[in-house]
C-alpha cells in the first residue's frame, strides 16, 4: 500500500505522523526520550517501574494524550499515530511504552464509548476521560485472571445496591501509579452469565495492588497481581457486556482498536536492536573490518525491520479507516479488523525475535549479558507473544477458522 506526495510514491513504514495531533504528541514525547533511555538499563536490573518517568509524562499531558480535545486531551484518534509514538518510546525503553499503552488505548477505546456508547457507558466514559485529560486519572485495565484462570473474578449484587467485586487479577501493567482500575469480571444478570468491566478507585476497600512482578521481560513495567476482596462498586460504575462464550465479530473491532498499537511496540525494540548493532560496527571500523558473515547478517536484519515497519503501517492504514466506517456491517467489519490484525501480530511475533537474536550474532559475546542492552531487548522482544488478542495457540485457531470458513459450500 502507497501514499502519494507529489510525484514520488512512498511506502508507509511508520515514521511519520499522520495528524497534527500525532505530531504534538510525538513533539511532547521527545524532550523525556533520553531520561527514559538513561534510565532503562538501571530499572530492568532492579525490576522497578520507573514512576519518576511517568510523573513527568503526566505533567506533559501525555497521559492524556488520546482523550477527545472537548475533554481536555490532546485528542490523538488515529492508531498509527499511537502506534508511532510506542515504537518512539519503546526504542528508548519497552517496559515503559508497554505501561504507556495502557493509558493511551483506554483514552481511544473511552472516547468511542462517549461517541457512540449508551447513557450508562458513555457517561462513565466521560468522567474517565475527563479524568484524564486532566492529568488527574491514570487508568490501568486488568483482564487476566490469577491462576491460569482458576480463580475468576466476579461482581455479585450488594445488599444495600450496586456491587461487590472479588477476585485476583494478574499482569496489570502500569499499576504501581494507577488511580483507577477497569476490572474485567463476570456477572448474572437475569439468571444470564454476563462480562462486565468493573471501575473503581485505587482507595476502594478490598483493592491491594502488590509488589510482585519479577518478569523474564518487560521488567520495568509494573505489571503486578490486583487482589480484589469485596470492594463496593457502585451501579453507574460497570460496564455490562454480552453473555459470556457468546461470539459477537462486531465487538472484534473494539478489541483490535483497544491491542493494534501494541505492535508498534516491538518494531521498537526490533529498531533500537539494529541501531545498536550498526552504532557497533562502526566503532569497529565499519563496512572495511566487516566480514561476509557480519554482512548477511546485517543484510538479513535490514530486510526484516523493513518487512515490519510496512507490515505494520499498513495494517494499522486500513485499521484507521474501518475504525471509523460506522456504515459498514458491524460483524463484517469487526472480521476485517481482526483478520489484518492477527495476521500482522503473527509476522510482527516471529519477526521482532529474529531481528534481535541476528543482532545478539552479530555483537557476539559482549552482548550475552544481563547488563548489555541486547539482553534486554533479547528478554523484552518475547513478550509480544503473551499479548491478548491472541496468543499464539488462540491466534492459530481463530485464523484458521476464519480462513477455511471462506471455503465451505
Amino acid at each position: 500500500m502507497t501514499t502519494h506526495d507529489g510525484a514520488l510514491a512512498v511506502t508507509p513504514d511508520l515514521r511519520e505522523p499522520r495528524t497534527s495531533a500525532g505530531r504534538a504528541l510525538l513533539g511532547l514525547l521527545a524532550g523525556h526520550l533520553p531520561t527514559v533511555r538513561d534510565g532503562a538499563g538501571r530499572a530492568d536490573r532492579a525490576g522497578v517501574f520507573p514512576a519518576e518517568v511517568f510523573a513527568g509524562l503526566r505533567a506533559d499531558g501525555v497521559l492524556g494524550a488520546t482523550v477527545p480535545v472537548e475533554l481536555g486531551g490532546l485528542g490523538v484518534g488515529s492508531l498509527h499515530d499511537v502506534c508511532l509514538a510506542l515504537t518512539t518510546v519503546a526504542e528508548a525503553d519497552a517496559s515503559t511504552a508497554l505501561a504507556l499503552h495502557m493509558q493511551l488505548s483506554r483514552g481511544l477505546t473511552f472516547a468511542h464509548e462517549w461517541r457512540h456508547g449508551g447513557g450508562p457507558a458513555r457517561a462513565l466514559a466521560e468522567r474517565l476521560l475527563r479524568g484524564m485529560g486532566a492529568g488527574e486519572a491514570v487508568v490501568c485495565t486488568t483482564v487476566k485472571d490469577a491462576g491460569g484462570g482458576r480463580v475468576v473474578t466476579r461482581l455479585r449484587p450488594a445488599p444495600g445496591g450496586g456491587w461487590v467485586l472479588s477476585g485476583r487479577k494478574t499482569l496489570a501493567s502500569m499499576a504501581p501509579i494507577a488511580t483507577d482500575f477497569v476490572v474485567s469480571a463476570r456477572v448474572e444478570v437475569a439468571g444470564v452469565e454476563r462480562s462486565a468491566a468493573a471501575v473503581l478507585p485505587r482507595t476502594a476497600p478490598g483493592l491491594r495492588v502488590l509488589d510482585d512482578w519479577d518478569g523474564l521481560g518487560m521488567r520495568a513495567s509494573g505489571s503486578v497481581d490486583i487482589v480484589l476482596e469485596d470492594c463496593p462498586v457502585r451501579a453507574e460504575d460497570v460496564f455490562l457486556r454480552g453473555p459470556v462464550g457468546e461470539r459477537s465479530d462486531a465487538a472484534l473491532a473494539g478489541q483490535t482498536v483497544s491491542s493494534i498499537t501494541m505492535l508498534g511496540i516491538y518494531v521498537g525494540v526490533a529498531q533500537a536492536a539494529r541501531d545498536l548493532v550498526v552504532a557497533e560496527l562502526g566503532r569497529r571500523g565499519g563496512l572495511p573490518a566487516a566480514g561476509a558473515a557480519t554482512r548477511t547478517l546485517l543484510t538479513e536484519i535490514e530486510a526484516r525491520l523493513y518487512a515490519l515497519r510496512t507490515t505494520v503501517a499498513g495494517t494499522l492504514t486500513v485499521a484507521d479507516h474501518l475504525a471509523y466506517a460506522f456504515d459498514a456491517d458491524p460483524a463484517e467489519r469487526g472480521r476485517r479488523m481482526m483478520l489484518d490484525f492477527q495476521r500482522a501480530k503473527l509476522t510482527v511475533n516471529r519477526l521482532a525475535p529474529e531481528i534481535v537474536s541476528d543482532c545478539l550474532s552479530v555483537v557476539g559475546g559482549a552482548a550475552y549479558s544481563g547488563t548489555h542492552p541486547l539482553g534486554r531487548h533479547y528478554r523484552d522482544v518475547r513478550a509480544g507473544a503473551f499479548m491478548h488478542p491472541f496468543t499464539y495457540p488462540d491466534a492459530v485457531d481463530w485464523l484458521s477458522e476464519t480462513v477455511l470458513e471462506g471455503t465451505k459450500d
